[in-house]
Protein backbone atom coordinates (compact mmCIF):
# COMPACT_ATOMS: atom_id res chain seq x y z
CA UNK A 1 0.00 0.00 0.00
CA UNK A 2 1.39 3.80 -1.43
CA UNK A 3 1.86 6.30 1.84
CA UNK A 4 -1.31 8.32 -0.04
CA UNK A 5 -3.35 4.95 0.42
CA UNK A 6 -2.15 4.77 4.26
CA UNK A 7 -2.58 8.25 5.24
CA UNK A 8 -6.31 7.42 3.28
CA UNK A 9 -6.81 4.65 5.76
CA UNK A 10 -5.64 6.58 8.51
CA UNK A 11 -8.52 9.20 8.04
CA UNK A 12 -11.08 6.47 6.55
CA UNK A 13 -10.65 4.68 10.35
CA UNK A 14 -10.62 7.58 12.51
CA UNK A 15 -14.01 8.62 10.34
CA UNK A 16 -15.56 5.03 11.52
CA UNK A 17 -14.54 6.12 14.73
CA UNK A 18 -16.16 9.49 14.85
CA UNK A 19 -19.43 7.81 13.26
CA UNK A 20 -19.46 5.25 15.87
CA UNK A 21 -19.40 7.90 18.64
CA UNK A 22 -22.08 10.12 16.57
CA UNK A 23 -24.40 6.86 16.53
CA UNK A 24 -24.05 5.67 20.35
CA UNK A 25 -22.32 8.85 21.97
CA UNK A 26 -25.29 10.49 24.85
CA UNK A 27 -26.04 13.43 23.54
CA UNK A 28 -28.44 14.85 26.34
CA UNK A 29 -26.64 17.83 27.13
CA UNK A 30 -26.25 19.60 23.74
CA UNK A 31 -28.62 22.40 23.29
CA UNK A 32 -31.52 22.17 21.09
CA UNK A 33 -31.47 23.13 17.65
CA UNK A 34 -33.86 23.76 14.57
CA UNK A 35 -35.97 20.83 14.51
CA UNK A 36 -35.91 20.99 10.38
CA UNK A 37 -34.22 22.29 7.54
CA UNK A 38 -36.12 22.85 4.55
CA UNK A 39 -39.07 20.43 5.86
CA UNK A 40 -36.38 17.95 6.37
CA UNK A 41 -36.03 16.52 10.33
CA UNK A 42 -32.73 17.64 11.32
CA UNK A 43 -31.51 14.23 12.47
CA UNK A 44 -32.15 12.83 9.17
CA UNK A 45 -30.15 15.87 7.79
CA UNK A 46 -26.74 14.63 10.32
CA UNK A 47 -27.68 11.02 9.08
CA UNK A 48 -27.31 12.32 5.32
CA UNK A 49 -24.08 14.41 6.30
CA UNK A 50 -22.62 12.15 8.47
CA UNK A 51 -22.44 9.06 5.77
CA UNK A 52 -21.75 11.75 2.59
CA UNK A 53 -17.76 11.33 3.17
CA UNK A 54 -17.87 7.15 3.50
CA UNK A 55 -17.97 6.22 -0.10
CA UNK A 56 -14.82 8.70 -1.01
CA UNK A 57 -13.20 7.99 2.16
CA UNK A 58 -13.11 4.30 1.65
CA UNK A 59 -12.39 4.62 -1.81
CA UNK A 60 -9.23 6.44 -1.36
CA UNK A 61 -8.64 4.09 0.97
CA UNK A 62 -8.23 1.09 -1.09
CA UNK A 63 -7.83 2.57 -4.28
CA UNK A 64 -6.13 0.30 -7.07
CA UNK A 65 -4.23 2.58 -9.42
CA UNK A 66 -5.73 0.25 -12.35
CA UNK A 67 -5.95 1.87 -15.34
CA UNK A 68 -9.30 -0.61 -15.53
CA UNK A 69 -12.33 1.65 -15.26
CA UNK A 70 -14.40 -2.04 -14.08
CA UNK A 71 -11.79 -2.52 -11.27
CA UNK A 72 -12.68 1.10 -10.32
CA UNK A 73 -16.27 0.88 -10.10
CA UNK A 74 -15.96 -2.48 -8.43
CA UNK A 75 -13.75 -1.21 -5.52
CA UNK A 76 -16.38 1.73 -5.23
CA UNK A 77 -19.42 -0.82 -5.48
CA UNK A 78 -17.84 -3.10 -2.28
CA UNK A 79 -17.66 0.27 -0.76
CA UNK A 80 -21.21 1.02 -0.61
CA UNK A 81 -22.14 -2.24 0.09
CA UNK A 82 -19.69 -2.07 2.95
CA UNK A 83 -21.46 1.31 3.84
CA UNK A 84 -24.89 0.53 3.45
CA UNK A 85 -24.25 -2.58 5.94
CA UNK A 86 -22.68 -0.29 8.39
CA UNK A 87 -25.52 2.37 7.91
CA UNK A 88 -28.20 -0.48 8.71
CA UNK A 89 -25.79 -2.04 11.77
CA UNK A 90 -25.93 0.78 13.44
CA UNK A 91 -29.45 1.25 13.32
CA UNK A 92 -29.69 -2.11 14.92
CA UNK A 93 -26.97 -1.51 17.25
CA UNK A 94 -29.01 1.55 18.15
CA UNK A 95 -32.28 -0.11 18.45
CA UNK A 96 -30.79 -2.79 21.26
CA UNK A 97 -30.05 0.34 23.54
CA UNK A 98 -32.22 2.05 26.15
CA UNK A 99 -30.94 5.85 25.28
CA UNK A 100 -31.43 5.14 21.33
CA UNK A 101 -34.02 4.12 18.84
CA UNK A 102 -33.57 2.44 15.22
CA UNK A 103 -35.54 4.46 12.87
CA UNK A 104 -35.88 3.10 9.01
CA UNK A 105 -35.81 6.96 8.16
CA UNK A 106 -32.21 7.31 9.50
CA UNK A 107 -31.07 4.37 7.47
CA UNK A 108 -33.02 5.77 3.98
CA UNK A 109 -30.77 8.55 5.16
CA UNK A 110 -27.70 7.33 5.46
CA UNK A 111 -28.41 5.27 2.33
CA UNK A 112 -29.71 7.86 0.05
CA UNK A 113 -25.98 9.58 1.25
CA UNK A 114 -23.98 6.53 0.35
CA UNK A 115 -25.84 6.18 -3.04
CA UNK A 116 -24.95 10.05 -4.27
CA UNK A 117 -21.48 9.74 -2.73
CA UNK A 118 -20.96 6.96 -4.84
CA UNK A 119 -22.88 8.20 -7.93
CA UNK A 120 -20.04 11.11 -7.54
CA UNK A 121 -17.26 8.60 -6.35
CA UNK A 122 -17.92 6.65 -10.10
CA UNK A 123 -18.42 9.90 -12.22
CA UNK A 124 -15.33 11.26 -10.89
CA UNK A 125 -13.02 7.85 -11.27
CA UNK A 126 -14.63 7.14 -15.13
CA UNK A 127 -13.61 11.20 -16.03
CA UNK A 128 -10.31 10.77 -14.61
CA UNK A 129 -9.89 7.44 -16.16
CA UNK A 130 -11.44 9.17 -19.59
CA UNK A 131 -8.91 12.19 -18.97
CA UNK A 132 -5.50 9.69 -18.54
CA UNK A 133 -6.12 8.24 -22.07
Amino acid sequence: MSKRGRAFLVLFLGYLGIVAWCCFGHFDSLPEVQSELFGIPMDKVVHFLMFLPFVFLGYMAFYSNSREKWKSVLIALAVLAAGILIAAATEFGQSLTDYRSGDPWDLAADISSLGLAFVLVVALVLFQKRKNR
